[in-house]
């Protein structure tokens, strides 16, 4: 045990370094939220990926897979597509309306669109992702109190106070710099888990004389889960619609607002496709042959099944750097949104809603305050929640993308959508989530994740034909 301690410990050190190395190049604001845009495209494809794929990657979708078999495969294929049609179609023009309208953040583009000089856009638009992100923020901070708990005993709260306590720090120290270098370090680290442990476990499969495959049933080895009909199509659909959220979520879209030039986005596809592809395949193994190797009950908590194999089928060493994969899944991820979300507050609510003139240094000090507020305040919701990484994430992610998605994607490629149609389709897009969320019988129905994007794409068309004729002028 001593020696997995040592291999995890490792890695920390490495990201604190890369804190502390990265804090004197923040001198403004823009700086911190965005690195003064001069990022090429390994670095920030391998920071996409990163940040995109979380503790739900390398905890909760093993964890899917464990408890429901080869029916996780379509919430694999849709994230693919999700990935592949972000990187082809959003990417490019997205940059490019980044430079147009000098924008450092997703509602400040949304806004000088549609010259909103009403405020109305970026004040919904900051709500929305300080709301959506806290949660997403608190399943990362939960899920580092599972690791550290199954690996060493550690309690959950204490595992999540070493793993917030990391993550806030060098996000403070370093901003865009330090997470986007962390990043890259994660996203090696997270690859070869992903890679490694499967591979590790087949073989472990094969040679053992003591397997579980009495209990992968019919259904567990089922497409459609046992199902049959349409409710056999909606479960599809349900895991399919991972997918639309690759479209809205504004910590990977702040990477192309970042990169270098468009002209790069090319060379970037290549890595992001290389890395996303053996990585989500790799996830879904892991699950899937952990039910044969270890069977599932050995679980009380599917989402541990991670952190068990690394122990049991790895060297010590080894191990520990396999299993700082899940913590640097993490925290590629939570310090990417504790940093959106402080943009959100500091540069749209702060600084343009409020018309608040300070100083660059004073604009980069009230950044790292919302980082902190928000830090905390995500910690207090990972304590109290009881809900697994998979379904808090589930839940920010539709939210997120159900509200910018399908508005992004009409300015980028449908002229016609309006002022009107904007806001409210990122009201539909939120609330839609929040109530389709809550009531059990919608949530058996279809998820979430589908209807909310759906809804929203259907207001905006609809709102945007009723108020053709009030649309302003674009933002020149």
């Amino acid at each position: 045990m001593n020696s997995i301690l040592v291999g995890l410990f490792l890695y920390l050190i490495v990201v604190l370094v890369i804190g502390l190395k990265t804090a004197g190049r923040n001198k403004t604001h823009v700086d911190y939220l965005l690195a003064d845009r001069k990022l090429g495209p390994v670095t920030i494809a391998l920071s996409e990926r990163a940040s995109g794929e979380s503790a739900w990657l390398l905890i909760g979708l093993p964890g899917a897979a464990l408890a429901v078999g080869f029916l996780e495969i379509w919430t694999v294929v849709g994230c693919l597509s999700g990935i592949i049609f972000s990187w082809l179609f959003i990417a490019v023009p997205l940059r490019n309306l980044a430079g147009k309208y000098n924008s450092l953040t997703l509602p400040d583009l949304i806004a000088n669109h549609f010259k909103d000089g009403g405020k109305s856009i970026r004040i919904i638009s900051s709500l929305i992702i300080t709301f959506f992100f806290t949660f997403y923020v608190a399943a990362q901070f939960n899920g580092a109190g599972k690791v550290l708990n199954v690996t060493f005993g550690i309690s959950h709260l204490n595992g999540m106070l070493i793993g917030a306590g990391i993550i806030l720090l060098y996000t403070i120290l370093g901003g865009f710099y330090a997470v986007v270098w962390t990043d890259v370090v994660q996203a090696i680290i997270m690859f070869s888990t992903l890679v490694i442990l499967p591979i590790a476990g087949v073989i472990e499969l094969l040679s053992t004389d003591t397997t579980h495959l009495n209990e992968l049933s019919p259904a567990l080895l089922s497409f459609t889960g046992g199902k049959t009909g349409i409710v056999a199509f909606l479960a599809i659909l349900g895991g399919l619609s991972w997918g639309f959220g690759y479209t809205g979520q504004p910590h990977l879209l702040a990477r192309f607002l970042a990169i270098r030039d468009s002209s790069e986005i090319k060379k970037g596809r290549i890595i992001a496709f290389s890395w996303a592809i053996p990585a989500f395949f790799g996830a879904f193994f892991m699950g899937v042959v952990g039910i044969a190797l270890f069977g599932k009950g050995q679980f009380s908590d599917p989402e541990s099944i991670m952190p068990f194999m690394a122990t049991h089928l790895m060297p010590g060493y080894l191990a520990g750097i396999l299993i700082s994969g899940a913590m640097a899944a993490m925290m590629s991820t939570a310090d990417s949104q504790l940093l959106v979300t402080a943009s959100a507050i500091t540069e749209d609510l702060f600084h343009k809603v409020g018309k608040k003139e300070f100083t660059p240094e004073k604009l980069l000090l009230v950044s790292r305050i919302a980082t902190i507020v928000v830090g905390i305040t995500a910690f207090i919701l990972a304590y109290t929640s009881t809900g697994l990484v998979f379904s808090l994430v589930s839940y920010a992610w539709s939210g997120l993308g159900a509200s910018f998605g399908p508005v992004l994607l009409c300015i980028i490629y449908w002229k016609k959508i309006t002022r009107e149609a904007a806001i409210s389709g990122m009201l539909t897009g939120a609330l839609t989530t929040i109530i389709w969320k809550n009531i059990p019988t919608l949530q058996n129905l279809i998820s979430e994740r589908f209807s909310s994007y759906i809804l929203a794409f259907f207001v905006i068309i609809t709102v945007s034909l009723l108020t053709q004729r009030k649309k302003p002028a674009a933002f020149s």
